[in-house]
């Protein structure tokens, strides 16, 4: 038999048994050409002025280049483990390495620069839809095109051709390290099983638990006033994540064996056949795929926590600009406001304006700020506060000695930890007003130009009002004292009014704020990032899903030999097919809930930077990430069911 008859029978073999290797690889291709695409796409460049999208594009095509790398790399390691056997059978009828390592560089010539071309022209299909996303999602008004780019499929050519080199120089390391009797003995070394727990692992097993469960009790804490000082909630988020990741580790090194042998010696070693096919094969399995698990579960939990941040963000645009603006429109001048409602007027736009008298007064709130992080909540004694009257605010009435505050965000509430009541001190230019703080009201009454970027704003009776007002100090006031607020009666006249708006404002122009360009500049900015590390994500969910699929094809093999006696003592396919499903639901399930678990954990601690609604921006991406991961599982029992076919 000729060496290219030996090509062409190894490489039929391969593709019929690594489908998911070349489909992965495939769409490792498209993915990377389609995001490279995005760089040279000549209908990005109105874009770029709007959302930056080119430098961000790039620095996500290099990390994108590791992930890939990394997953090729990686795979093909195992592949060439596996096929050890077949390299020493070569080896004893008399080929040299360099003639194996020929035939394996030429079979992998052809799958790998056949799935480049291939996935390069998924990839071009694909690219104008992926820029349509982006546009969709950013709100960018822009007419995607197709184009095929050369620039980007060089770039491409390049990238992958590298990687390729990387992998042959590591195949012919393997086939240069490795003597005929070491190759037969590859897979059994590197997937050795471990017959008896003993007290070190049962030890490391309560260990990581025990660190999982305090680094979550310490992320709960984080922002909850408990850390006094910058330097100690930098110790904290440090020790956070190195609990969870060791923890993590120690978990997969020690805590699912431990876990399962309970669950064993409850049975009292009466085990069925779903037990002996699932919880005794994870036992044996798990400790010595624990740094892969590992890494996996941190990965998954950072794109699946970035993930849901981002769309915390996105999907509380609209919130977040009525929070800046108040109203629709939002104006500090009256002759401005006059001129924009007379252009609102000829367009025959209806609207209601409403316009507020602020005063600007220093705050003494330390008798009721929780938090005692006051490098965060507070630099001085005082806090200048907006101040207005409640004869201005709908709904509120204050007695002449209560002062209510009203206007927040989420993660100024929780930094400042406000209490319900208690003493504070306004000051005047001369003079000193205690009154009693009633309580916190999340409704924002005047634009962040006048509550100093989210600060809540104080809302007191109007003889009060009129006291501070005759004693004003005017050092701290702002340069309007009036805000007007104009809302529109109908929301289709939004993007009409607002190209008026901006046609009579500039952005150098401070506290002219319109709610509809606020929310669509935040939905640019986070649906970028969304978008970004969504690519990212579904690269490394489909790579670390074909991972571990692979690993499972590994053990499926090993375990032929298994499932044969089981055949024969009389298990039909569909009990070992339920044994197998058990099996997948814990060796894809394991990591899936811990890196949710993690995910959780860290977006709860701090979603409250990012937007004002958490649970289902966080339910969506969660349950979308664990669909597309579950798919993996399910081919693998698919996988699984081929080799009990053939195995009687």
């Amino acid at each position: 038999m000729s060496i290219n008859q030996l090509i062409l029978r190894s490489l039929k073999k391969n593709l019929k048994n690594y489908y998911l290797y070349v489909f992965a690889l495939i769409f490792s291709v498209a993915l990377y050409f389609a995001f490279v695409t995005l760089q040279f796409d000549p209908s990005m460049d109105e874009a770029k002025g709007s959302i930056k999208g080119a430098a961000a594009i790039k620095t996500a095509s290099v990390l994108l280049i590791a992930i890939v790398s990394i997953f090729l790399i990686y795979a093909n390691s195992i592949f060439i483990k596996r096929r050890s056997k077949e390299i020493g059978l070569f080896q004893l009828i008399g080929m040299t390495r360099i003639r194996i390592f020929r035939l394996i560089s030429m079979e992998n010539l052809i799958i790998y620069f056949g799935s480049l071309v291939m996935g390069t022209f998924i990839g071009f299909s694909i690219s104008k839809l992926t820029t349509m996303i982006l546009f969709k999602i950013t709100a960018v008004d822009t007419v995607a095109k197709l184009n095929f780019s050369m620039e980007a499929f060089k770039q491409t050519l390049l990238v992958f051709s590298v990687i390729y080199l990387l992998i042959m120089m590591m195949n012919f390391l393997f086939i240069k390290k490795q003597s005929i009797l070491s190759l037969f003995r590859v897979v059994s070394k590197t997937e050795g099983k471990v017959k008896k727990i003993s007290i070190l692992e049962v030890l490391i097993g309560v260990l990581g638990i025990v660190l999982i469960i305090t680094g979550y009790y310490v992320s709960s804490l984080l922002f909850d006033g408990k850390f006094t000082s910058i330097n100690k909630l930098f110790i904290a988020m440090v020790f956070i994540l190195a609990s969870v990741i060791i923890g993590t580790y120690f978990f997969y090194k020690g805590s699912v064996r431990f876990l399962a042998n309970l669950i064993r010696k409850r049975k009292g070693g009466y085990l069925n056949i779903n037990d002996v096919l699932s919880l005794s094969s994870i036992m044996f399995r798990m400790k010595s795929n624990a740094l892969l698990l590992t890494i996996i579960t941190t990965v998954s939990a950072l794109a699946i926590g970035f993930l849901a941040l981002s769309y915390i963000a996105y999907y509380s645009a609209e919130q977040t600009a009525k929070g800046i603006s108040v109203g629709d429109f939002s104006l500090v001048n009256s002759e401005h406001a006059e001129m924009f409602t007379k252009k609102l007027e000829q367009s025959g736009i209806k609207f209601e304006l409403d316009s507020t008298k602020v005063l600007q007064a220093d705050v003494d709130m330390e008798n009721i700020i929780g938090s005692e992080l006051k490098e965060l909540t507070a630099t001085e004694e005082l806090m200048p506060l907006a101040i207005v009257s409640d004869e201005e605010v709908a709904g509120v009435d204050v007695t002449e000695s209560e002062t209510l505050l009203t206007g927040y965000n989420d993660a100024l509430r929780k930094l400042m930890g406000l209490k319900n009541s208690g003493e504070i001190i306004i000051h005047g230019k001369t003079e000193k007003i205690t009154q009693n703080y009633i309580g916190l009201n999340k409704d924002t009454v005047v634009s962040t130009y006048f509550s100093n970027g989210g600060m809540p704003t104080a809302i007191v009776d109007k003889k009060t009002f009129s006291q501070l007002e005759n004693d004003l100090d005017t050092k701290i006031q702002k340069e309007s004292s009036s805000f007007i607020s104009i809302n529109l009666e109908k929301d289709e006249d939004l993007e009409e009014a607002n190209q008026i708006f901006q046609a009579m404002t500039t952005s150098e122009e401070i506290g002219y704020y319109s709610y509809i360009q606020l929310a669509n500049s935040q939905k640019q900015i986070m649906g970028l990032m969304m978008f970004i590390v969504g690519f990212l994500g579904l690269a490394f969910l489909i790579t670390s899903g074909c991972i571990l699929y692979f690993k499972q094809m590994g053990e499926s093999e090993e375990e032929k030999p298994s499932y044969t006696i089981l055949r024969k003592l009389g298990f039909t396919k569909k009990d070992l097919v339920r044994g197998i499903r058990g099996k997948q639901i814990f060796s894809f399930g394991i990591p899936l809930i811990v890196g949710l678990s993690h995910s959780y954990f860290a977006v709860q601690s701090g979603w409250f930077f990012f937007g004002t609604e958490l649970w289902m921006p966080m339910i969506i991406v969660m349950l979308l990430y664990t669909g597309l991961y579950s798919i993996f599982g399910i081919l693998s029992v698919q996988y699984y069911k081929k080799v009990i076919n053939s195995a009687l």
